[in-house]
This record gives C-alpha cells, structure tokens and sequence, in this order.
C-alpha cells in the first residue's frame, strides 16, 4: 500500500518510516512533487493535521497522514502546544526554542510537560484520527546530542536520559510520535 506522510521534515520521515511495515510504502511530499507550503493555521494539534492530510488528499488524489506536535508545559498553561516549532519566533528554530522555553521556566519548580502527537490519516475517502502522548520533565539543560527540536530538554517520565540520549529505536519505543504511530500502524493491519 502506497501512503504519504505530509512531512518536510526528513527527521520525522526517517523516524516513522522505521515503525511502519514493509507492506506500507512510505512517500514524502517531495516523492509526490508537492513543494507547498502548507500553512498550520489551525488552533489545535488535531486541527493542523487534519488540515495538511486534507490539502494533500484534496490536491493530489493520495491516500495520506499527517501529524502535528506540540509540547506542553504545566506550568505554562500548555504552551508552546501548538506554537512548539516557531515559539521563539520566525525562522523556526530548534536551538532558539529550547532557550526561550529554558528562560521561560527559569524560576519555575513545577517543569512536568508532555508531548503531544495528533496523526489524521485519509484513507479511501474515510478520516480517521490518533493520539499519543508522553509525560516527562523540562531539563534545566540540554542532554544528548541526538533526535532533534525540544529532545535534549526533555525527560520522559521513568528514565533517566533525554530523547537525545536514547537511540531511536528506545525513543520510539515510548514517544508521543510512537505512540501515535503504533496505533496507526496497528489500524493499518486491520484494514
């Protein structure tokens, strides 16, 4: 079965491609020459996922998922949440966001957060829609030098090591993203 995964970011392409079986073939936007900008102008995670798979099923006839993700920090009353990719501001930043977040949170004892994965998939003219979520800690530093955005501040409740001290194997294993993806996965294998 052919599916695209409405991503640019080769990151999260690589990351899911590694869950998925091989019965899935697994196409980027690039596979399919979709060079859009797909703007996320929606309010919520499940709200910006819907709208990416929607475009791409819309604009170019594919069976199709798309996730958004967001980080949400308690004491800061959910944010970034949806704003997680651009918080510190435009151009996008992973280095620029993790400061921000870090001097957000300077003075802060409570930092319990969770990442958030909403995936919406358009499958033969049927939606269908997934979660996974993973609880945890903000890191008073950063720790690791794997994965990629918020991973070497966040601590997944449990463990003693960020997402970018675990190995991609470990972090999939129990991330919002894998989470979310072995429940799409496990959809597939029954449809």
């Amino acid at each position: 079965m052919k599916l695209v995964f409405a991503t640019n970011n080769l990151n999260k392409l690589k990351e899911v491609q590694e869950m998925l079986p091989e019965t899935i073939e697994l196409l980027s936007l690039r596979d399919i020459n979709c060079f859009d900008e797909i703007d996320e102008t929606e309010t919520s995670l499940e709200g910006n996922a819907k709208l990416k798979a929607d475009y791409i099923t819309t604009n170019f006839g594919f069976n199709c998922f798309a996730d958004d993700t967001g980080l949400e920090v308690e004491s800061l009353e959910g944010k970034p949440g949806v704003y997680s990719a651009r918080f510190a501001g435009e151009p996008a930043n992973s280095e620029r966001n993790m400061q921000k977040l870090l001097l957000d949170l300077e003075h802060k004892k409570n930092r319990k957060a969770q990442f958030r994965t909403a995936i919406s998939l358009n499958i033969n003219n049927k939606k269908f829609l997934f979660q996974g979520i993973c609880k945890g800690e903000i890191l008073e530093k950063k720790w690791g030098e794997k994965g990629f955005g918020y991973d070497p501040i966040f601590k997944p409740q449990g463990f003693n090591q960020s997402f970018a001290e675990m190995t991609s194997e470990e972090k999939n294993t129990i991330s919002h993203r894998g989470i979310a993806v072995q429940k799409l996965v496990a959809f597939l294998n029954n449809y």
